[in-house]
C-alpha cells in the first residue's frame, strides 16, 4: 500500500481563469482542505483500488465524506477501504464491478439507492490506457477504450445523476479525462476517442445540470505516476526495449504523485471549477493551443516525428 499522505504542492487551473502559471498553495489554500464541502456527503468513486481513484478516496474520507467505492480489482479495493477505515474514515459501500457492463452498474446503483437514497457526488475516475498507430491497433483496442473510458462514465451518470436531480439537493459530477482529451498526442487515437468523448459529454452536462445545482468538473491530468503508466498498452512497440524504458522513465520523473493530483481535484471541485488541471504544463499547453494554433500544430507534428523515430529504433513493426 503506497504512502497515502496528501501533498502540499499542487496546481489547479480552469479554462475560465485565463492564468496558466503554476501556483504553490498558500496557508489559505491549505485551509481549503479543512472546508466542510465534503463532510457527510455520499461520494461514489470508481477506480478506487489504486492511482488517482485511491488517492481521491483517501483524501475525501479525511474531509468527512461517506464513501461508496468500486473497482474491478477486489483485493486492492478492500485494501483501500481498510486503510481508510484504519484512519477513521467511513466506507459505507464496497463493490467490485465492471463499469463497462451496464447491468453491473445498474444493479450497483439500485442497491445503493435502496440503502442510502440519492448520492451527492459522482466521481468517474476508473480508466484504461491503450496507445498505438491506427495500422497497429485492432478493433478490440478501440472497443475496450471506448467501453471503459467513455461508456463506463456515461453508464455511471445514467444510473446516478437522474436520482440526484429528483432529490433536488444539488451535488457534483467529476469526470476524469486526460491531456489526451485536449491535445492530438501521437499514438493516442483510441485513447483520445474516449477522452475527447468524455470531455464533450461533460461540456454539455456542465450547462444542462447547472439549473439543478449540480456542478460538473472535468479533470485533465497530465503525467501522473500511477500503475497505469507502468501497464499502458502500446500496440506494436516492445515496452521492454531500452529506448522505450528510457522514455517511460522520463515520463515518470516528470509525473506528479496520485496524492498531488487528488489534492488538485478536491480543491477544484470545492471551488466549483469546471476544468481542473493537476499540473501546470497541461494548463499552459491548453492555453497555448487556443491562443497559438499554428505553433501548436508544429509542436504536435514534431512530437509525432520524434515518437516515430523512437518506435523505429525500438524495433516496432
Amino acid at each position: 500500500m503506497r504512502n497515502m499522505k496528501c501533498p502540499v504542492r499542487v496546481s489547479v487551473r480552469t479554462e475560465d481563469d485565463g492564468i496558466m502559471a503554476a501556483s504553490t498553495p498558500t496557508t489559505e489554500d491549505a485551509i481549503m482542505g479543512s472546508t466542510t464541502f465534503w463532510n457527510g456527503k455520499l461520494c461514489f468513486i470508481t477506480g478506487a483500488a489504486g492511482g488517482i481513484g485511491q488517492a481521491v478516496a483517501v483524501a475525501v474520507a479525511r474531509q468527512g465524506a461517506r464513501l461508496l467505492l468500486t473497482d474491478l480489482r477486489t483485493d486492492e479495493l478492500e485494501q483501500t477501504a481498510s486503510a481508510i477505515r484504519t484512519e477513521g474514515g467511513r466506507v459505507d459501500f464496497l463493490r467490485a464491478a465492471n463499469i463497462a457492463d451496464y447491468a453491473e452498474v445498474q444493479a450497483m446503483a439500485d442497491e445503493i439507492h435502496a440503502r442510502f437514497g440519492s448520492i451527492d457526488v459522482v466521481m468517474n475516475i476508473a480508466g484504461i490506457s491503450i496507445w498505438g498507430r491506427i495500422e497497429d491497433l485492432e478493433h478490440r483496442h478501440w472497443r475496450d477504450s471506448v467501453e471503459v473510458n467513455l461508456m463506463g462514465p456515461i453508464q455511471v451518470m445514467e444510473c446516478f445523476v437522474p436520482p440526484m436531480i429528483r432529490a433536488g439537493r444539488g451535488g457534483a459530477v467529476v469526470n476524469v479525462s486526460s491531456a489526451a482529451g485536449l491535445f492530438g498526442l501521437p499514438w493516442h487515437a483510441a485513447y483520445s476517442a474516449s477522452k475527447f468523448g468524455l470531455r464533450g459529454v461533460s461540456e454539455v452536462l456542465r450547462y444542462d445540470l447547472a439549473r439543478h445545482g449540480i456542478r460538473v468538473s472535468l479533470v485533465c491530468p497530465g503525467a501522473v505516476d500511477t500503475g497505469l503508466v507502468r501497464t499502458v498498452r502500446i500496440v506494436g512497440v516492445d515496452r521492454d526495449d531500452p529506448l522505450m524504458k528510457q522514455l517511460t522513465g522520463r515520463f515518470q520523473k516528470h509525473a506528479v504523485s496520485p496524492e498531488a493530483a487528488a489534492g488538485a481535484i478536491l480543491r477544484g471541485v470545492e471551488k466549483g471549477k469546471y476544468m481542473v488541471f493537476t499540473s501546470p504544463d497541461i494548463a499552459a499547453g491548453y492555453w497555448f493551443q487556443r491562443k497559438f494554433a499554428l505553433p501548436y500544430d508544429l509542436v504536435m507534428r514534431g512530437m509525432n516525428r520524434y515518437l516515430e523515430h523512437v518506435r523505429a529504433k525500438a524495433g516496432g513493426r
